[in-house]
């Protein structure tokens, strides 16, 4: 029998921050003659920009697939970088948490390690970590961040389910309509290329408290992200529930 899970027991964690010259005497002797560049000169340097230019981010949208392992056949371990920012502050400001489900075929958890939250930050012995607790949002780049070692995932995990969901303790009214510039991205750990970024503002005008954000399927020796963008009644709660968790009755956050 699965322990009772209590979403309502979110303890704080801190996170560490990673928290003109002088003028040149004038000579007597005449400035050499510069000859101007050819058109073939122009052309090498164009090159030579657009060589050392950035690649583009790969944005998705809801629906849309990437196969990691085709579109970087050296990724064996990925960071999932989630971001988000609040419409406006208050006296109540939105808590609001990354998590994932390690699923079977049949979609369901194999034990309560496979649900890795704030309050339960590893699971499948290390394969799949969550880095820490952001309560508030602030701040530019990812809020949080979970990390999972493809390879040594268990062969039974055929599945990883990304969740974003509204912490409600006191506050009931507080949804996802009250947020904006929600984005998922995976990378490579040993390289940190971006892989893929998915912006969720579209899926955000609702007043439900979770979010499935998207799936990560293993498919023979691949695997696959799917975009889900799907807003969830009820938030985390729900979504554990329908995942095989035991959660307690009176826990909705």
């Amino acid at each position: 029998m699965q322990d009772e899970f209590d979403p309502n027991q979110s303890d704080p964690i801190n996170i560490s921050p990673d928290l003109g010259a002088p003028d040149e005497p004038q000579s007597s002797n005449p400035a050499p003659t510069v000859e101007p560049l050819s058109p073939a000169s122009h052309e090498l340097e164009d090159e030579a920009l657009f060589a050392t230019a950035e690649e583009p981010v790969n944005r998705i949208k809801r629906g849309d697939e990437v196969n990691l392992t085709l579109k970087d056949p050296t990724i064996r371990n990925i960071n999932i970088g989630v971001g988000w920012d609040l419409k406006a502050f208050d006296t109540n400001p939105l808590d609001l948490d990354a998590s994932m489900f390690l699923l079977d075929k049949n979609e369901l958890t194999r034990e309560d390690e496979d649900f890795v939250f704030y309050n339960s930050m590893m699971g499948a012995n290390g394969a799949a970590k969550h880095m820490g607790d952001n309560r508030t949002g602030a701040g530019d780049g990812d809020d949080e961040i979970l990390t999972l070692e493809l390879n040594t995932l268990p062969y039974e995990v055929t599945k990883v389910s990304f969740i974003l969901s509204i912490y409600n303790e006191t506050f009931q009214d507080h949804n996802f309509s009250m947020v904006k510039n929600v984005f998922f991205r995976i990378s490579n750990v040993e390289t940190d290329h971006e892989l893929f970024r998915y912006e969720l503002d579209e899926e955000l005008n609702s007043e439900h408290e979770g979010l499935i954000i998207g799936q990560l399927e293993r498919i023979g020796n691949e695997w696959v992200f799917t975009a889900v963008g799907e807003t969830v009644e009820g938030g985390l709660y729900t979504i554990a529930k329908n995942y095989g968790i035991v959660v307690a009755e009176e826990a909705q956050a």
